[in-house]
């Protein structure tokens, strides 16, 4: 495999430095096995973001596009399978980084209810945990702009017709924001150990064309 384009989000809401931002900068140009990262930093604003990642393909022609995100609250890497047609950052009390928040507005219009990642989420998760990372399979992207690009992409990559795999993965916190108050209590991981657990899984991906088909044990609950 080839390139890797590899995004994260920047800064947003109550979250003041992004583990995915932190995690793309710090793999940027890294090889890994036989995949070259190109990583891009991505605005964390509704319709935007997916804008900028699909120009980001169509300058690095990626053979895998693997974006990041926070998710506060979750212990682990998680690898997401499902992205669905609705935006809702109402519910969390959340607008993005241009001030705007959706309840029940949809990515496209014309776009089916859900799209699945096309990674090899199976074999990632697995890679990872054999590397000691704590990782999982997750089935539920939230309704904000992490959901909103992963949609965005598969659809756009579907509609172009596009020879190219795409899945999206969330991180937990960084110590310093689980330290505030607000987050006490919260799980967290470092920037090391988030990398460390991307290299595994993007190795992963260039080494499996097709995901694995044994199962793997989960005990996720977000």
């Amino acid at each position: 495999m080839g390139i890797v384009l590899l995004t994260g989000f920047e800064a947003f809401g109550t979250t003041p430095v992004n583990p995915a931002e932190q995690v793309a900068r710090q793999l940027d140009g890294e090889q890994v096995g036989s995949a070259k990262i190109v990583a891009r930093i991505v605005p964390n604003t509704f319709f935007t973001c997916v804008e900028v990642v699909q120009t980001a393909i169509a300058e690095v022609r990626p053979d895998a596009v693997v974006m990041m995100g926070e998710y506060g609250g979750r212990s682990m890497v998680t690898v997401e399978r499902i992205a669905q047609n609705l935006n809702d950052s109402a519910r969390y009390g959340l607008r993005d980084n241009d001030g705007k928040s959706l309840q029940d507005d949809l990515t496209a219009f014309d776009g089916p209810a859900a799209y699945c990642a096309t990674l090899p989420i199976r074999a990632m998760v697995r890679a990872m945990r054999a590397a000691g990372i704590p990782a999982d399979i997750s089935d539920a992207a939230g309704t904000f702009c992490c959901n909103h690009l992963m949609y965005g992409i598969l659809h756009h990559i579907a509609i172009e017709g596009l020879d190219l795999r795409a899945g999206w993965v969330h991180l937990p916190h960084l110590p310093e924001v689980a330290a505030s108050e607000q987050n006490l209590g919260a799980p967290s991981m470092s920037v090391e150990t988030a990398a460390a657990g991307l290299r595994a899984a993007i190795a992963a991906i260039a080494a499996h064309p097709k995901d694995v088909a044994d199962p793997i044990v989960s005990l996720l609950q977000i």
